[in-house]
């Protein structure tokens, strides 16, 4: 029986790995490189756990400290010359996933959280919202225990930019009545 999809051998796992790799902006861990090449159901785990390596070895792909890995100049051209035999379904899925996973790691690095018992027993939870040319608010709040401030914590993380506005438009509308 004849196996559908793009996926047909080592090398083609391969080049999918290039593919995706050369298209992230940020190093990424075995797992990641499998989510984002998940474009087709002949792919499997164990594929990219045996291609990564052998790529490492080949020059392909570089491994950092923290366990993640960064294609090569070596990686980038072989890439560019091998990607046109990546089906257009694939090559478009594999696109838009790493784009949307470029997005999720900018945005983290723009929003920050930190949780700092104090001496009463309550927290502090500090909330930092950052963007390219800087910090653009930190916002500290007391949460009464832990939890609370892990939630605290998370919600802002999920919700930061709308807070931002809100209290932007809350002060500006302020000032707009005040100069009126």
């Amino acid at each position: 029986m004849k196996r559908l999809g793009f996926i047909h051998d080592m090398m083609d796992v391969k080049i999918l790995i290039l593919f995706v790799a050369a298209r992230s902006s940020y190093p990424m861990t075995v797992q990641e490189l499998y989510e984002l090449c998940y474009q087709d159901e002949c792919l499997s785990y164990f594929d990219v756990c045996t291609a990564v390596p052998e790529m490492v070895a080949s020059g392909h792909l570089k491994i950092l400290e923290d366990e993640r890995y960064e294609i090569t100049e070596k990686g980038r051209n072989d890439g560019a010359l091998t990607e046109d035999s990546i089906a257009f379904t694939v090559k478009q899925r594999a696109e838009n996933a790493v784009a949307r996973f470029n997005r999720q790691l900018r945005r983290s690095s723009y929003v920050k959280t930190q949780i700092i018992p104090r001496e009463q027993g309550d927290h502090s939870v500090v909330m930092a919202l950052d963007d390219e040319a800087g910090n653009l608010m930190t916002l500290e709040l007391m949460a009464p225990d832990q939890r609370q401030a892990v939630r605290l914590s998370k919600l802002f993380e999920q919700k930061a930019e709308v807070i931002y506005n809100l209290i932007m438009t809350e002060l500006l509308e302020e000032e707009d009545e005040l100069s009126d």
